[in-house]
């Protein structure tokens, strides 16, 4: 398994969720919600914070849609992982939060009516949400 910690961030259209993990990357946690800059701008705050926190993978969230094609918020995605790969010497990984099993179907429309509902920001949940699931995905790989 990877030693060290893995960063995620949601990156939403006004803020960037960022989560993290222990350093066995196996429990994920929040960490904090940056307000939207520019995108060389957010990239530089989230490189600076994976310094920071000796982190050794950042992963950005990308949500597909049901096929798994792209949307909006995917290739805006795709766009700040790219200007993140730009300031940084870390791998960068996309990871679409939700694969095609019935379970993450319910879990998107979930989060998704969450999304919507929800009071304050809870960017920073939806990013520990997308890391778990990459660790425990990644956890699950390598056991098996």
């Amino acid at each position: 398994m990877h030693s060290g910690r893995v960063m995620a961030v949601d990156p939403g259209e006004k803020r960037l969720g960022i989560a993290i993990s222990d350093p066995t990357a196996t429990i994920a946690r929040p960490l904090t919600v940056i307000d939207h800059v520019s995108r060389m701008v957010n990239a530089a705050n989230v490189v600076n914070l994976a310094e920071e926190n000796d982190v050794v993978l950042i992963v950005v969230g990308q949500a597909l849609d049901w096929d798994g094609g792209e949307t909006p918020s995917s290739r805006r995605a795709a766009r700040f992982a790219e200007a993140l790969r730009a300031q940084t010497s870390l791998p960068v990984v996309l990871w679409d939060e939700f694969g095609s099993t019935r379970e993450a179907r319910s879990a998107r429309i979930a989060m998704g009516t969450a999304r919507r509902k929800r009071q304050g920001h809870l960017d920073d949940i939806a990013a520990t949400v997308i890391l778990q699931s990459y660790l425990d995905a990644k956890n699950e790989l390598e056991n098996h």
